[in-house]
Parts: C-alpha cells; sequence; structure tokens
C-alpha cells in the first residue's frame, strides 16, 4: 500500500492494482506450496528411504519387512543412513511442491472461469494437471535422489548430487537418461494427487458447510473466511493421502524400477511401463511385487499429506492468500 501510494503521488504511470496483486500472490503462493512440501518430506524421509529400498528388492534388505528395515539400515549405515538422498530430495521437494499447490490454484481458477467446469469435478482434474506438471518440471532431481536412496555404503555407485548427475548423464543416454520412468509417472500421478486434492477439497467444504462451528475457525488473515481447524486439517489430509495411495501404488512402483535403470540386475525387463508392471507380476505376484511396501506407504503417506496441507493452509494464512 505504501508503494502505491508513493508512486501515484509522484504522478508516475501506476501500474494496475490487479496486476500487482496477481504477481505478488504468484510469488506468496509459490512460497506457500514448496515450504509445505519440505516439511511434509522431511518428516517422513527415513520411511520414504525404505520405500524404495523394498520396493526395488535392494539385496541387503529385500528379505525383511517395513520395520526390520527401518532397524537394520541405521545398523548398517548408520543413522543418517535412513536419510540418503534426502539432500536431493529437498531440492526436488521446494519447486516440486511450489509449483503443484500454485499450479492447482491456477488450474482450479482456469477450468472453473473459462471452460466453466465446477463442483467437484474440476478439483479432480485440477489436481491431476497440478500433479503432472510438478513432475514433469522436477523428475530429473526425483532420478538422482532414488538412485542415491537406492545405494548402500560400501557400495556407492555415486558420490553425491553432482556425480549422479554427470554419470547418468554420460552413461545412460544424455538427457533421456534422466527420465526413464516419466511414462508411469505421470500416468500415476494424475490419479495420485487427482484423488489428493480432490478428496481433502471435498471433505474440506463438506466440513466447513455442515459443520462451521465444530470444524471450523476464522482465518488468521481474513476472519470473513472460514479455515478448518489444525486436527482436522490433519485428519482430511491425512485420509486424502490414503485413498491417493492405494488407487495409484503399482504405478509407483513400476516407476521406481524404471528409474533405478542399470542399477537393477534385471534392468532389461523395466524398460517400459506394460513390460516392467508384467515382469514384477510375473516374478513376485501382486502382494509381493506390485504392492510390496504399501503397508509403509500408508504408515508415511497418512502423515506426509497431513503435514503437506496442513502447513500449506496455515502458509496461505501467515502470507495473507485468502
Amino acid at each position: 500500500m505504501a508503494i502505491e501510494a508513493s508512486v501515484s503521488t509522484a504522478g508516475q504511470p501506476q501500474v494496475p492494482g490487479p496486476v500487482q496483486r496477481d504477481y505478488y500472490y504468484w510469488v506468496r503462493s509459490f512460497a506457500a506450496g514448496g515450504v509445505a512440501g519440505c516439511c511434509a518430506k522431511t518428516t517422513i524421509a527415513p520411511l520414504d528411504r525404505v520405500k524404495i529400498l523394498l520396493q526395488a528388492h535392494n539385496p541387503h534388505y529385500k528379505h525383511l519387512g517395513v520395520v526390520a528395515t527401518l532397524r537394520a539400515v541405521p545398523k548398517k549405515e548408520g543413522f543418517l543412513g535412513l536419510y540418503k538422498g534426502n539432500g536431493a530430495m529437498m531440492v526436488r521437494i521446494f519447486p516440486y511442491g511450489a509449483i503443484q499447490f500454485m499450479a492447482f490454484d491456477n488450474y482450479k481458477k482456469f477450468l472453473s472461469t473459462q471452460l466453466g467446469i465446477s463442483g467437484h469435478v474440476h478439483r479432480l482434474m485440477a489436481g491431476s494437471m497440478a500433479g503432472m506438471t510438478a513432475v514433469i518440471c522436477t523428475y530429473p532431481l526425483d532420478v538422482v535422489r532414488a538412485r542415491l536412496a537406492f545405494q548402500v555404503t560400501g557400495e556407492h555407485r555415486y558420490t553425491g548430487i553432482g556425480n549422479a548427475f554427470q554419470t547418468i548423464y554420460l552413461k545412460e543416454g544424455g538427457i533421456s537418461g534422466f527420465y526413464r520412468g516419466l511414462t508411469p509417472t505421470i500416468i500415476g500421478m494424475a490419479p495420485y494427487a487427482g484423488f489428493s486434492f480432490f478428496t481433502f477439497g471435498t471433505l474440506k467444504s463438506l466440513g466447513l458447510a455442515h459443520f462451521p462451528e465444530l470444524l471450523g475457525k476464522p482465518s488468521l488473515d481474513n476472519p470473513d473466511v472460514l479455515v478448518l481447524k489444525t486436527h482436522v486439517n490433519l485428519l482430511c489430509g491425512g485420509i486424502a493421502g490414503a485413498i491417493a495411495q492405494t488407487i495409484s501404488y503399482p504405478l509407483d512402483v513400476a516407476r521406481r524400477r524404471m528409474q533405478l535403470g542399470a542399477v537393477l540386475p534385471d534392468s532389461d525387463k523395466c524398460l517400459s511401463l506394460t513390460k516392467t508392471l508384467k515382469h514384477v507380476y510375473s516374478q513376485y505376484g501382486i502382494k509381493a511385487g506390485l504392492y510390496r511396501g504399501l503397508s509403509l506407504n500408508y504408515i508415511r503417506c497418512v502423515p506426509s499429506q497431513a503435514v503437506a496441507f496442513t502447513t500449506y493452509e496455515f502458509m496461505k494464512q501467515l502470507l495473507h492468500l485468502n
């Protein structure tokens, strides 16, 4: 406001208010999404490492279950072994979370105002489109993070993030090496992000519409806007994550195996989405193959999505996005 006043009194051309608000809204929305993503992933980083080890049947841990692997990794690699690959994850997850949440708000507005699509459907569509947009923009970092997380102490193929980028680029076909598994990722992300945003948005709107006093409270930045109470946000986010993961999990397994590429002994059978799914199913079956690590995924996705949505809702209030 002070900036606008000084520009106006100086007699200089004034930038229209709506344009300024849109620009600053974009910046604040980007920051809110990035912080939400980082908080969510940091919360479940050890579980994320174990999930990758189990999904790809790492030879050191393939005979173990979720809890046993959580115990075995610190013994073999030290406590920080549970956070291996997390540096690359943070580099990736800030822009990923920022793009996803910001894109969701913009896609939702576009579908509603430009195409006339509203109601619950536009949440599903906007969530799917936002998830796919974020994946495409940050996929190379996800590949590097998966490679680093798959390594076991004493058998390092890469010495760090930079070396992983260089090695993949030189030995696995240049740029295309960073996009192995992109197809199943996009296909898997569409239902995951779509149902995640859809479920959370629907639960939020229904809760505030039918039980405003019990579940809601005035927003910190705008008392005229109702937001969910913190514990209700956490619950809705957790439910959204559980439903979304159940639907998209087999595609996540295929994506990880394709990303790991030459690291796996059976990489020649994981060159496409169809081939990977068929190979995992024929070799390991449904429970031990396509849904291997799902119990861990429930344990990790519920707090992850709960923290992500809750942090984003809080950051929206903190940065005056309501």
